[in-house]
């Protein structure tokens, strides 16, 4: 997957996956805006979005993601994790290359769907942050990944059937 070369022998490397019933143009979006103080997680979110729930909608002020943004993940937004790439609409990659990286992938299906592709890679350094990261990851990952891209998926069908999507994210540069 793309970013793969980015950390290599990962002591943690998780890979999941969901068939979403839309193409990719209509679950990019609901990625770009993920985040703390932004749309949230899609998932537990007492535990990661501070309690206030996920957006149920598509929000173009958070349609700006680029490179060398941080995607919050405290609620100083101090703390987060660096966008290393994008490519509309088939991968992004997040993550510091070396430690970590989170890749989304999306690929169209001969039917209309998309398998929704994740995959965390991390490499354990001895410090006690590091270590406390590790664990949490152990622990949380299959958890909070799974709700996730329920999530994703749920609301990228719902605008599918519902006729209320529009593609906010197809950047000024991309062609139609």
């Amino acid at each position: 997957m793309p970013g793969d070369d980015l950390v290599r022998a990962p002591t943690f490397n998780a890979t999941r996956a969901i068939t979403v019933g839309a193409p990719p143009e209509r679950i990019w979006p609901w990625l770009v805006q993920v985040g703390v103080r932004r749309a949230g997680w899609y998932s537990y979110d007492l535990l990661d979005n501070l309690g206030h729930p996920s957006a149920r909608r598509i929000r173009p002020e958070w349609q700006d993601l680029e490179p060398g943004d941080v995607l919050a993940m405290s609620p100083d937004g101090k703390h987060g994790i660096n966008v290393y790439s994008l490519d509309y609409p088939r991968s992004m990659v997040w993550g510091t290359p070396g430690d970590t990286t989170w890749v989304w992938q999306l690929d169209p299906q001969p039917d209309g769907t998309t398998r929704l592709l994740t995959r965390i890679r991390s490499r354990i350094r001895w410090s006690p942050t590091s270590i406390a990261f590790s664990a949490l990851l152990e622990v949380a990952d299959f958890w909070m990944i799974r709700k996730m891209l329920a999530g994703l998926r749920e609301r990228a069908e719902q605008n599918v059937t519902s006729g209320e999507w529009q593609d906010t994210s197809q950047p000024a540069n991309a062609s139609s």
